[in-house]
């Protein structure tokens, strides 16, 4: 398989994800109201499995790889759009975080922001995954050889397998902090800092 197999494979469940998004901000659209459980649920997926997981190992592994290599212009062009749509990414999850905490704090009007959020997601997610899927990813393995196209997918397992480990300690850290206003030595021993 090459490095692009479980990025592609990935896409389709994002896909599904954002095929339920769309559905249901149709339906918040049309009852003016939302549901806070599904919208948290959507932040964790974008945050955690979109972004931490797939945009992980594209930005770390793929890109980085390719940033070591001569890309053709056009290659190149895509991989700086792709880079920028993964930052409108993230600021769109930031600007959901934000409105579903006015939300919560009663503010009705957050119900807009909250809509506008998710119909940006359920429009560049799409058009991000046919780029990827249609135009960049197949290009850039021609520029790699057999053996770094195996490294990257034996990197790419390993920061699958690393990953749930990783957001737990960070969960734990932070946890730790409010409750008691001091970071666990441990975890920082654990990364090495």
């Amino acid at each position: 398989m090459l490095p692009i197999g479980p990025l592609m494979i990935e896409h389709r469940l994002i896909e599904k994800m954002i095929g339920l998004i769309q559905r249901r901000a149709d339906r918040y659209a049309r009852e003016g109201d939302i549901d806070p459980v599904f919208i948290d649920s959507v932040i964790d997926f974008m945050r955690t499995y979109a972004d931490r997981c797939h945009h992980g190992k594209e930005e770390e592994i793929l890109f980085r790889e390719l940033n070591k290599k001569v890309l053709p212009p056009e290659l190149k062009h895509i991989l700086d759009q792709l880079v920028e749509e993964h930052r409108q990414g993230r600021q769109t999850v930031a600007d959901l975080v934000e409105a579903r905490q006015e939300y919560a704090r009663g503010d009705r009007g957050a119900v807009r922001t909250i809509l506008d959020r998710l119909r940006y997601m359920t429009d560049l997610y799409p058009r991000h995954i046919e780029k990827e899927d249609g135009h960049f990813f197949i290009p850039c393995m021609s520029l790699f050889t057999q053996e770094e196209n195996e490294a990257m997918l034996n990197e790419e397992n390993a920061f699958d397998r690393e990953l749930v480990h990783q957001i737990y300690r960070e969960k734990i850290s932070a946890w730790s902090k409010e409750s008691d206003g001091e970071e666990d030595t441990r975890d920082t021993r654990e990364k090495g800092l």
